[in-house]
């Protein structure tokens, strides 16, 4: 089983809807909460909701400037992540042990 870092990495890529909010930071944008939510065309409150899942997801990093929070996409996290699935969907399976079926 995953880690918790990588349960919450793969969750937070599971919603269509934050791969399309992600997308939006190729290329090493920073972005606002409400730049993201007029690109996309989702209110603000459920744009940061869906930005602080892909935050704690190991996705995004966030920088605050008195009340103005930028988000960027965290490469450096991304890869250890992605490294550690990486490890993880390639361990090999210890065999269960088998269970006499019941007839």
């Amino acid at each position: 089983m995953p880690d918790d870092d990588l349960q919450v990495f793969l969750k937070a890529l599971a919603s269509t809807t934050r791969q399309r909010l992600f997308a939006h930071f190729a290329g090493g944008e920073e972005l606002t909460v409400g730049e993201v939510a007029e690109r996309a065309g989702l209110g603000p409150s459920t744009t940061s909701e869906h930005l602080a899942v892909l935050r704690r997801g190991g996705l995004l990093q966030s920088t605050r400037t008195g009340k103005l929070v930028r988000y960027r996409a965290d490469e450096e996290g991304i890869a250890e992540l992605l490294g550690q699935l990486h490890s993880y969907l390639l361990a090999p399976v210890e065999p269960q042990g088998t269970r006499a079926s019941q007839g």
